[in-house]
């Protein structure tokens, strides 16, 4: 799971990113609201830590971006805990607050128990994405209440997106994840046949793809 981090301490920030990678999270740091702005626009992370106070704003102002993309978990860290600023925090959506100084197993524990939280929210296996609907119980995709029939290739390259959702994969790693779906062999060339047979079924527009958008020199991400 990717994990978003705001946080202008320097220190406070690698340490946080160190121990979060210890623990098997992708982690993404901005040191800035104006840094954090044009990360979050870009991209979907799978839990957001925004610390409260930085030089140039509020983690309000981000926190605000991030609920207005959908349901995303959001913890805020702060030296303030006093009730006004707790009680705005809940009101702008945030799932937990924790306060500074903080031991790193209990921001752990926190982290593990909101997102535990969003994903009992979806036991019903249902990934709404726009007008997409993939119910991965049933292994059936809609998209405008209308089924769409993907074969095994198609759907292990959909799900590997949905894993990834907000991350840019590159294509050794899609290549990693499906090469062996039903025995087949998947080369480079026959990627980009797939991306483009998905595209044709999910994408409203498949000339102009706002769901597995292209990354130029880089891989594909799922918005």
């Amino acid at each position: 799971m990717n994990i978003f981090v705001l946080e202008d301490d320097i220190a406070i920030g690698m340490g946080l990113s160190y121990s979060l990678e210890n623990e098997g999270y992708s982690v993404t740091l901005a040191k800035s609201i104006k840094e954090a702005k044009e990360i979050v626009s870009k991209n979907k992370y799978s839990l957001y830590l925004l610390d409260l106070t930085l030089p140039d704003g509020s983690g309000y102002e981000i926190c605000k971006t991030v609920k207005a993309q959908g349901e995303l978990p959001v913890i805020f860290l702060t030296a303030f805990d006093n009730e006004i600023n707790v009680v705005t925090g809940f009101e702008l959506g945030a799932d937990d607050y924790i306060s500074k100084p903080f031991r790193v197993r209990e921001l752990l524990a926190r982290i593990k128990s909101v997102l535990r939280r969003y994903t009992n929210e979806n036991a019903d296996g249902k990934i709404v994405i726009d007008d997409m609907v993939v119910n991965t119980n049933e292994a059936k995709v809609t998209v405008k209440d209308e089924e769409i029939i993907l074969t095994a290739m198609e759907y292990r390259l959909l799900l590997t997106f949905l894993n990834n959702r907000g991350k840019v994969l590159t294509r050794q790693k899609l290549l990693e994840e499906i090469w062996d779906v039903d025995g087949d062999f998947v080369n480079d060339n026959t990627l980009t046949v797939y991306i483009k047979r998905l595209r044709d079924k999910v994408e409203e527009d498949p000339n102009e793809p706002k769901l597995i958008q292209t990354v130029r020199g880089m891989g594909y991400i799922l918005k």
